[in-house]
């Protein structure tokens, strides 16, 4: 084997897609399980390996590798020792940018690449041209030129002055501001109508809470007065949900009591006793017999329990 030459694979210049890649956000570690080298970032054109992969300072470094296996990567040997290719390039995913101006050097267009994830390396015939830096974004592949903007968009501050006013005053005046307001007072307006909007859901959250009390208190009150049983509690708390409060309270003002057997005196001419005899209200029906048509006639149970309380009775 011959002696290998050592190859600069990454740094954090300015590239070709108006964005710097930072070397200590690079993750090698995937990498250098399977420190791959294509040919031309294509799959399926393996040449070798990269040895030795360190990163220092601003630099990823690395010694390749020709496994000789293929006349392609024989020839890409030769053509290295011979330095007619010498040029390497990476394939990154990207994971994290910023816009941070302490990050952007002077002819930047997009943001900082700040964290990434090696995929491999390729030996290259141009390191300009358009297969020369590969970057990937949520899946997708971004090529030198050709839909740059939709992985990485221009930066925010790379506005024209021009622009940059325009858009301030259309925003002043959208706060209710005079059209030259200053940043500052521009912040200040946006910050108290966060104070606003912080305020305002606070106050929600509040009656939420108080609407919801006044429910239950309405449904506590009501299975006090017998009106509803216990069982039935959690049903109508629901149903106060959709109603609201006052509607809550006006369904339940409208009920009557159960009425208790003990209360009944001769049966004040009510219906006769028996599971045979016709209730036409489910208050009237006495307890002892509630039971029994419960049990002998649920469907006329249920067409009673409804038509009192204008909700559904499980049985």
């Amino acid at each position: 084997m011959s002696k290998t030459k050592r190859v600069r694979i990454s740094n954090e210049r300015l590239n070709c897609y108006g964005t710097r890649v930072l070397t200590a956000g690079i993750n090698v570690e995937q990498y250098n399980r399977n420190p791959i080298l294509l040919y031309m970032h294509e799959r399926g054109q393996v040449i070798g390996l990269v040895r030795d992969l360190k990163v220092e300072g601003e630099e990823v470094t690395g010694e390749l590798v020709f496994d000789e296996a293929t006349e392609l990567s024989q020839r890409c040997k030769k053509q290295w020792e011979f330095g007619s290719l010498r040029m390497v390039s990476i394939n990154i995913d990207i994971l994290e940018t910023s816009d941070d101006p302490r990050l952007l050097v002077q002819g930047q267009t997009a943001p900082t690449i700040t964290k990434s994830k090696l995929n491999e390396v390729s030996l290259v015939d141009i390191g300009a041209n358009d297969d020369a830096i590969v970057l990937h974004k949520d899946g997708v592949r971004l090529t030198l030129g050709k839909g740059a903007a939709d992985v990485l968009p221009p930066l925010h501050n790379n506005k024209s002055k021009k622009q940059k006013t325009m858009d301030q005053e259309k925003l002043a005046l959208e706060l209710g501001l005079p059209k030259d307001a200053d940043e500052a007072a521009i912040s200040a307006a946006v910050a108290k109508l966060k104070a606003k909007d912080a305020e305002s859901e606070s106050l929600r959250k509040e009656c939420d809470t108080l609407r919801a009390a006044r429910i239950e208190t309405l449904v506590n009150a009501a299975v006090a007065e017998k009106k509803i049983g216990e069982d039935k509690k959690q049903q109508f708390l629901e149903l106060g949900k959709k109603l609201g409060a006052e509607d809550l309270k006006a369904t339940f003002d409208a009920m009557s009591p159960q009425v208790k057997l003990s209360s009944i005196v001769g049966n004040q001419g009510g219906a006769p006793a028996g599971g045979n005899a016709e209730y036409k209200k489910f208050s009237e029906v006495p307890e002892e017999e509630l039971k029994k048509l419960r049990e002998e006639n649920p469907a006329q149970y249920k067409k009673l329990y409804k038509a009192e309380y204008g909700v559904d009775c499980d049985i």
